[in-house]
Formats: C-alpha cells, sequence, structure tokens
C-alpha cells in the first residue's frame, strides 16, 4: 500500500504539474495578447503622433514662410536705407565744412572791415586822448 500510495502521490503530482503547466499556458496566452494589444495600441497612437506632427510641422512652415518672406524684404529695404543714410551723412558732413568755412571766411573779411573802419577813429581817438593829457597838465601847472 505504501508503493500504491507513493506511486498515487507521484501520479497526482504529475498531474498537479500538468494543470499547473496547463494554466500557466493559458495566463501566459492571455498575457501575451494583451501585451500585443498594447504593443498595437502603442503603434496606433505612435502613427497618430506622427501624422499629428507633421500636420502640425507644415502647418507652421505654410505659417513662417510668408514672415521669412517679410523679413527677407525687410532686410533688403534696412540695407539700402543704411546706404542712403550714410551718403546724407556724408553731404552733411561736407556741407557742414563747407559752411564752416565761409563762416570763418566772413569772420576774417569782417574783422579786416573792422579794423580798417577802426582805424582811422583809433588815429582820432590817441590824437585826442594826447590834446587832453596836454590841457590837463597845463591846468595844473
Amino acid at each position: 500500500m505504501g508503493d500504491r500510495k507513493a506511486s498515487g502521490s507521484k501520479e497526482d503530482l504529475k498531474k498537479f504539474k500538468e494543470e499547473i503547466v496547463h494554466q500557466f499556458h493559458v495566463v501566459s496566452e492571455g498575457v501575451i495578447d494583451q501585451v500585443k494589444l498594447v504593443a498595437e495600441g502603442v503603434t496606433t497612437i505612435n502613427e497618430r503622433l506622427e501624422a499629428a506632427r507633421k500636420e502640425l510641422k507644415e502647418e507652421i512652415d505654410n505659417k513662417t514662410q510668408p514672415i521669412v518672406q517679410a523679413v527677407v524684404e525687410l532686410s533688403g529695404k534696412v540695407v539700402a536705407l543704411d546706404g542712403k543714410v550714410d551718403k546724407v551723412n556724408q553731404e552733411l558732413k561736407t556741407e557742414i565744412q563747407g559752411t564752416k568755412q565761409e563762416v570763418l571766411a566772413a569772420v576774417k573779411f569782417s574783422y579786416a572791415e573792422l579794423a580798417s573802419v577802426l582805424q582811422p577813429y583809433e588815429k582820432e581817438f590817441l590824437e585826442l586822448k594826447h590834446r587832453v593829457e596836454k590841457i590837463e597838465t597845463r591846468s595844473i601847472s
């Protein structure tokens, strides 16, 4: 009987083992199916995400293209204006220098003219001063 019990026990253990292995296969197939579903979901989400990314990139490109063109046009205009400002600046410097020379010449001429006008008066003044000094010295003596 000990043999029968031992062999029954072995038989029971073998059946139990087979049942556990069978259950494991059933459960693992379910897990594998669920993992496959999750993987398919991830793939679907990745595809949708990539499509949305492409759509957004296209929309951004479409909206930024006119801005880029405007910047390029404005850049050209700024360069042209910069050239004009430099030219006007140089013209103004030249004109200011010419005006400065004219003013200096006019001032020199005015001084020369003033000197020629004042010279006879200066002579007369010196003569009058000399006469006043003579009169004063006579009065004192």
